[in-house]
């Protein structure tokens, strides 16, 4: 049953940060042209702080706060490994990301691609970035939506058939109309509601179940023995050696893979100088303290003995805020997981849409396109995106756009050496890296669909994260034949001079 102190609250929460959207494009008023670069990176104008927010807001996804406790109800110790992944993910983000934001920004790039185009002087190689991109996406901005109706069930704010649907649907209607609108302007605004609010009701919520629960110590207690007591192998708050690469190898291959997402290197192109850039990236460990809170709200829901349906452990830190708080709380922590999703669904949208404009239909079929006619595009691409989610979620099943994601991690990562090798050397070969990109795809999809779509591979007893075998086979399967490709003769570019070199710092 409804409860209408929780939906008043969850209303007025989401209601206050969809007018923020709404109004976002007020916030900078210019007498300009309508660009690409004005709607999708917001003219590369954001500082440190924006940045952050806009970063932090686009990596941390509703998905990520209601996945990661729930693995850790499910898992146990294992699903800890995204607060290791979060953390070495920074370091590398410091080194990578300002440095390409140099090489786009005195080369005119908006998207990755466009730099993969002009780096290794490969149309090809940079279609099949942008397509990667794109397909790796689509079904992580379903996941949002995904979120926020799993939360909302949980909590009891869903209503039964089709007035459920159609107030998930209106929810992601203001977000579409208000980034058709103003680009990444708009989820930029709510990011920095989402951080206020998600931040403070997390830490709100961690302290009174503590209190309710009897403390730390007798929550890992109680979270223990419940977990033991279910008698699943490998299952524990105590990570057993047989994991130690699993967990190892999920936390390093998922940090290669974030940096390669559009929505990420999207936010991290919109800032406005590379030094703000950097700062933006030394302050983001805050948002991983954050989430820490959220994986220990999973622990909390096994001291609780919350009961989570098989298949939905995603649920069992809604199902216990509903049931220790007060209805107005609960609503409270609903709406800001809610808006949790808004920033990275918008964000990812105008990722796709942009990679899809600038590098596939200017690219290949309209190559004359106005700088406004290509933002006029992208702002129709960008719908089509959020609604072609919204097909994914009321067409498929749930686990069907979970095990795409799954399969997205594993293709985005894919695209790594392309991009980060090309920053520091020109030595691997376009053709090898074409060819090792292929390899890994092939090989990283044969083997999440051979192993019923497990993220983990079994390599005579050592368990291994299946993005991060696949990128080791693209990277050997490179190194091999750039040697082989220039004794050839193969040329490393097309002869019109085009090519860009490695960044000197």
């Amino acid at each position: 049953m409804v409860d209408p102190a929780s939906t008043t609250a969850f209303t007025l929460v989401v209601a206050g940060t969809s007018l923020l959207a709404i109004a976002a494009r007020r916030f900078r008023v210019r007498d300009e042209l309508p660009t690409l670069d004005g709607w999708a990176l917001a003219g590369r104008q954001f500082g440190a702080v924006l940045t952050w927010f806009l970063l932090g807001g686009t990596i941390y996804t509703a998905y990520t706060y209601a996945a990661v406790p729930g693995l850790v109800y499910g898992v146990g110790a294992l699903g800890f490994f995204a607060l290791a992944y979060t953390v070495i993910v920074y370091p590398l983000a410091f080194v990578l990301l300002p440095r390409l934001w140099q090489v786009a920004k005195d080369n005119g790039h908006t998207t990755v691609a466009d730099y993969v185009r002009a780096r290794y002087d490969s149309p090809l190689l940079a279609l099949v970035v942008a397509l990667t991109g794109i397909l790796a996406t689509m079904p992580y901005i379903a996941l949002q939506l995904l979120g926020i109706r799993a939360v909302l069930v949980a909590g009891g704010l869903y209503p039964d058939g089709i007035a459920g649907d159609f107030t998930l649907v209106a929810v992601f209607a203001v977000l579409a109309g208000a980034t058709y609108r103003s680009g990444l302007r708009a989820p930029t605004v709510i990011s920095m509601a989402k951080g206020v609010l998600v931040g403070t009701t997390v830490v709100g919520i961690v302290v009174l179940v503590l209190d309710r629960l009897g403390g730390p110590q007798a929550v890992f207690r109680a979270a223990e023995d419940t977990i033991t007591a279910r008698g699943v192998p490998e299952t524990s708050l105590t990570l057993t050696p047989s994991l130690y690469t699993a967990y190892a190898t999920l936390a390093l291959g998922s940090a290669l893979a974030l940096l390669m997402y559009p929505h990420v290197l999207t936010a991290s192109f919109a800032a406005s100088s590379s030094d703000r850039l950097r700062k933006a990236i030394i302050g983001l460990p805050a948002w991983t303290a954050v989430l820490g809170l959220f994986a220990l709200l999973g622990v909390a829901a096994l001291a609780a003995g919350v009961q989570a349906r098989p298949g939905n452990a995603e649920a069992a830190v809604p199902l216990m805020v509903r049931e220790l708080t007060s209805p107005v709380a609960a609503g409270l922590v609903f709406g800001a997981l809610a808006v949790g999703a808004l920033v990275p669904a918008a964000v990812m949208s105008v990722g796709t849409a942009t990679l899809f404009v600038r590098n596939v239909y200017v690219e290949y079929f309209h190559p004359l396109a106005t700088p406004k006619h290509q933002a006029q595009v992208a702002r129709a691409v960008s719908l089509v995106a959020k609604f072609g989610a919204l097909a994914f979620v009321f067409g498929l099943p749930d686990q069907d756009a979970i095990n795409l994601q799954l399969l997205g991690g594993v293709w985005i990562l894919q695209t790594f050496p392309t991009v980060a090798l090309g920053l520091f050397t020109r030595w691997p070969h376009r053709g090898a890296l074409l060819a090792g990109w292929l390899g890994g795809m092939v090989a990283g999809t044969a083997l999440v669909a051979s192993g019923g779509f497990s993220p983990v591979v079994s390599f005579a007893g050592v368990h291994v994260y299946v993005a991060l075998a696949a990128l080791v086979l693209n990277l050997t399967v490179a190194a091999a034949l750039t040697p082989v490709l220039d004794r050839l003769g193969v040329a490393r570019e097309l002869g019109n001079g085009t090519a860009i070199g490695a960044v000197v710092p």
